[in-house]
């Protein structure tokens, strides 16, 4: 069917639990047929997993000529108010779509109800949404490709500047507390908890919002961590010396893709630099493994700049129709937005703003240690 001169596409809604195999599948290839949509963030078992915590969770499955052709999730809020699937979680977002779907914006957001769709890890190719984009900001990426020796001849050979220092380090970290070992895809689930009390502590030490406080945020973890698919899997990667965690890092990859998510480590080893050899140790593996790109994510860091072999442009804003609620969470949200992304950009703002989240973190953690009721709000299985 034509219609006004182009093909009509047919859009329909779903939770994401109720995606047959065969939508799944021509999703899989969506993402296979185009590499700006290999990210795991943008493959159906991430979205079946928020679907399975968040009850606004949707995907709006595109139709050309009968065949679904492409995949829009996102979560609906209230008086239809929409936001890119996991927002605040996911460092990529799109409408996964096979080469030339003709699409456009306006009628998307109709088809879901939609009187705003805010976004802020938007992959660069989305040009229907262009025009109601606010800001792009760059998201590193290290390319990887297995080396021909072992981690050490790899280390030398793609970050030379690092190497010294770094095995140095774990030289040191083995003498001290235990021979060195790294683990690429560990299975204990104890071992997530550690990561997630590890990283617990760093939000309220850095005076951010505990992420892992939220009941649902560890059950999708936890969900994501069983998740053991083609296209998408749950991957723990862990630092021991000995027996004893130094580092971890939990993330989703795709076939070619993994996202770098949660990493975090043992704050009494903090002098050994065991993020970075985390890291470094991650990226080594994943090569090993299949993947060809670890996905850092937006955000200006140290470590990413160390690291990052070129950068990829995310892009925030809303698409919203002609609607006032669309007009009121714009008026709301954006100043947000905008505030914080001028303090990220400008080291005289963000340094300060930094140090004092830092003292902020460093009360509230004092605080809570004279508190009667410390140790209350654990993550299950404490």
């Amino acid at each position: 069917m034509r219609k006004g001169g182009r093909t009509e596409v047919e859009i329909t809604i779903h939770r994401p639990g109720e995606l047959t195999a065969e939508l799944r599948g021509a999703w899989h290839r969506a993402m296979d047929e185009s590499p700006e949509y290999a990210n795991p963030f943008l493959a159906p078992e991430f979205a079946i997993g928020v679907g399975r915590f968040r009850g606004g969770a949707r995907v709006a499955v595109l139709r050309e000529n009968g065949e679904p052709a492409g995949f829009f999730p996102y979560e609906r809020g209230p008086f239809g108010t929409g936001r890119a699937i996991g927002l605040g979680l996911s460092d990529c977002q799109a409408l996964v779509h096979r080469p030339g779907l003709a699409w456009h914006a306006e009628d998307l957001l109709r088809a879901c109800r939609l009187s705003i769709f805010e976004f802020d890890h938007l992959v660069e190719e989305q040009r229907p949404f262009a025009p109601h984009v606010t800001g792009t900001f760059a998201s590193p990426v290290i390319d990887v490709k297995p080396g021909d020796g072992g981690y050490p001849e790899w280390l030398r050979g793609t970050y030379p500047g690092l190497a010294k220092t770094t095995l140095k380090k774990e030289r040191r970290l083995g003498r001290d507390i235990g021979e060195v070992r790294f683990v690429f895809d560990e299975r204990d689930p104890q071992v997530l908890r550690t990561l997630m009390r590890w990283k617990s502590a760093q939000y309220r030490r850095t005076g951010r919002m505990d992420r892992f406080s939220r009941p649902w945020i560890v059950a999708l973890v936890d969900h994501l961590f069983r998740e053991r698919e083609e296209h998408f899997t749950g991957v723990l990667s862990v630092l021991y010396a000995g027996d004893r965690p130094v580092a971890a890092h939990f993330g989703p990859r795709s076939s070619t893709v993994l996202a770098a998510w949660f990493t975090a480590y043992d704050p009494e080893l903090h002098y050994y630099s065991p993020g970075l050899m985390m890291h470094l140790r991650t990226a080594e593996a994943a090569a090993r493994a299949g993947v060809t790109m670890v996905d850092l994510g937006r955000g200006d860091k140290e470590y990413k700049d160390w690291l990052k072999t070129r950068e990829l442009r995310v892009a925030e804003g809303f698409a919203a129709r002609a609607h006032p609620v669309a007009l009121a969470q714009r008026l709301w949200r954006r100043p947000v937005r905008g505030l914080r992304n001028t303090v990220l950009a400008h080291p005289r703002l963000r340094d300060p703003a930094d140090q004092l989240l830092k003292t902020v973190g460093r009360l509230r953690t004092q605080g809570a240690a004279a508190s009667p009721a410390a140790g209350k709000n654990r993550l299950p299985g404490r």
